[in-house]
């Protein structure tokens, strides 16, 4: 049967350095759980090793984890990359890695912890988190959508790191299968103001960096079963699935 499900697929964890601390698994979830959401994607800046102790933390929980990851292309964009799983996530962390240069000065940019489903510090990521990778836009988009996942150009209502912000435009081939629109806009206002791109599916993020701002903005994907591949036919409104507006 098919039925809305609340999803904010753009969260990130205290390992962003522009994240709060207390953005550590086990709140986040719990927040989550507490706004009724039943899917979140967590998405933190070139680096997904919060991800698996979110994982842990829903365990048991009626609400379901995209592992997921914001990258800055070379071009300074933002693009969201959702999966399944966690291995197509950590495959394209090995690809980001290869590309992401510099390390982490914490007292400019902030700390990068890596926090377990326990609460527990296991230790900081040095690398430059909040840096662009070396890679394309397109190559990221390619590099998701070979690893079965979905990509997402993020906020792209925002002057800085969205796509039009850095390029004004969209690449007609750049393949994106949706656009996200941030909370302060909003997808009814986004259609008004950006009517040369109907074609694409808007879905709508807290793009939260505090706790409280989780389920700030969200989407309803009506879909069977909350899977990324539902998720998909959604985005696509196959099958009577879609994603309300």
């Amino acid at each position: 049967m098919i039925r809305g499900f609340k999803c904010d697929l753009h969260i990130h964890t205290c390992l962003s350095p522009c994240a709060d601390l207390d953005m550590y698994p086990t709140a986040l979830v719990e927040q989550a759980v507490s706004k009724g959401l039943d899917i979140i994607g967590i998405c933190d800046h070139n680096a997904s090793e919060n991800v698996p102790y979110v994982l842990r933390a829903a365990r048991g929980r009626d609400i379901t984890v995209f592992p997921g990851m914001e990258i800055t292309s070379r071009e300074e964009v933002h693009i969201i990359g959702l999966f399944e799983k966690i291995d197509g996530l950590l495959a394209l962390q090995e690809l980001i890695y290869t590309s992401l240069k510099g390390m982490n000065r914490e007292e400019l940019f902030g700390c990068q912890p890596i926090v377990n489903e326990l609460n527990e510090v296991e230790g900081f990521n040095e690398r430059l988190l909040i840096g662009a990778t070396g890679l394309s836009l397109q190559s990221v988009v390619n590099r998701i959508h070979d690893l079965r996942g979905i990509a997402i150009a993020a906020h792209i209502d925002r002057e800085s790191f969205s796509v039009l912000g850095q390029l004004g435009f969209i690449p007609p081939d750049a393949g994106f299968d949706a656009l996200e629109i941030s909370r302060r806009t909003g997808i009814a206002e986004a259609r008004k103001r950006f009517p040369e791109l109907a074609r694409f599916p808007f879905i709508e993020s807290s793009d939260a960096h505090f706790i409280k701002d989780i389920g700030g903005g969200y989407t309803t994907a009506f879909m069977e079963k909350p899977t990324l591949d539902e998720f998909m036919m959604a985005l696509k409104r196959m099958d009577g699935r879609y994603i309300r507006e």
